[in-house]
């Protein structure tokens, strides 16, 4: 039967010392729960920037006031608003030029004036030629006869006709001027229309790329607060880490209790064992 031999190691004093009070300074760091509150993920707040970008979006829209959760900055609703969109009152103002009567607001006030001014230098003209007629005829002996009349009539008749014909001119060549100025500010009207959203968002996207920058900012100053509790959480667990690199490289291999299994000898081979020791102490007696 085998017999066991317990053999125990143990370090020098100085290392059991330390060992035993780093574990029970790790006994101790086990059973302190770990505070996650400090450093879990969190988000900062929406920027105002973005919250001012989203309102101007929403007026631009014809919506109203946005409303906005005090703690997460998050939009929560909207009012109503007028509903007259940014490019609406563009277009209203266009339609006005577009009817029947769009071009009476571009109508020259001076108008009537030139045509009076006109027909008057035509009515002196044409008296003009009427005595020219008269003096015609008392040269010709034909002065106050049919002839003169019939002259006078078809005179008067062509130039009744050239005067009425003259102020249509003069009247279709205002309306021509009014409605093609009508027609340039409907075209005026709607491009600013199709212009202004543009506008609105290109304001709207540089007002959110500022609330995008600070939001950046001011989530990495949380992202290194949070960083920063983490490394004060973990601290005491990173110096035990270290104090047990020192006990390793002090000790090596550690220590502890070990079992040796040693075979029992028979009879036979303890007697023969005796007999050989018995041996070798006689013959050290006879030398």
């Amino acid at each position: 039967m085998a017999e066991v031999t317990e053999t125990i190691s143990r370090p020098a004093p100085y290392v059991e010392a330390f060992g035993k009070a780093l574990t029970e300074q790790a006994l101790k760091q086990i059973e302190t729960p770990v505070q996650t509150g400090a450093f879990a993920p969190k988000v900062v707040g929406v920027d105002p920037f973005t919250q001012a970008a989203q309102q101007r979006a929403a007026t631009a829209s014809g919506l109203g006031q946005v409303t906005f959760d005090p703690t997460s900055g998050v939009a929560t609703g909207v009012g109503a608003g007028t509903g007259i969109a940014a490019y609406q009152p563009f277009v209203q103002q266009a339609q006005q030029y577009a009817g029947p009567s769009g071009y009476e607001a571009f109508v020259s006030p001076y108008q009537q004036q030139v045509i009076d001014t006109t027909l008057q230098q035509f009515d002196i003209q044409a008296e003009k030629q009427r005595q020219g007629i008269g003096q015609a005829a008392i040269q010709s002996g034909a002065f106050g006869g049919a002839r003169e009349g019939v002259a006078l009539s078809e005179y008067q008749t062509q130039s009744d006709l050239n005067r009425a014909m003259l102020e249509a001119q003069l009247r279709q060549q205002g309306f021509t001027q009014a409605q093609a100025a009508a027609q340039a500010a409907f075209q005026q009207q709607m491009g600013l229309a199709s212009q202004v959203p543009g506008l609105e968002a290109a304001t709207a996207q540089q007002i959110g790329q500022l609330g995008s920058e600070s939001f950046a900012y001011r989530q990495a100053v949380q992202d290194a607060a949070a960083e920063t509790a983490k490394l004060a959480e973990y601290e005491p667990y990173q110096r035990l880490g270290f104090a047990q690199d020192i006990l390793s490289a002090q000790y090596g291999g550690g220590y502890g209790t070990r079992f040796q299994e040693t075979p029992t000898q028979s009879p036979l081979q303890q007697a023969l064992g005796a007999g050989i020791a018995s041996a070798g102490i006689i013959g050290a007696l006879r030398k």
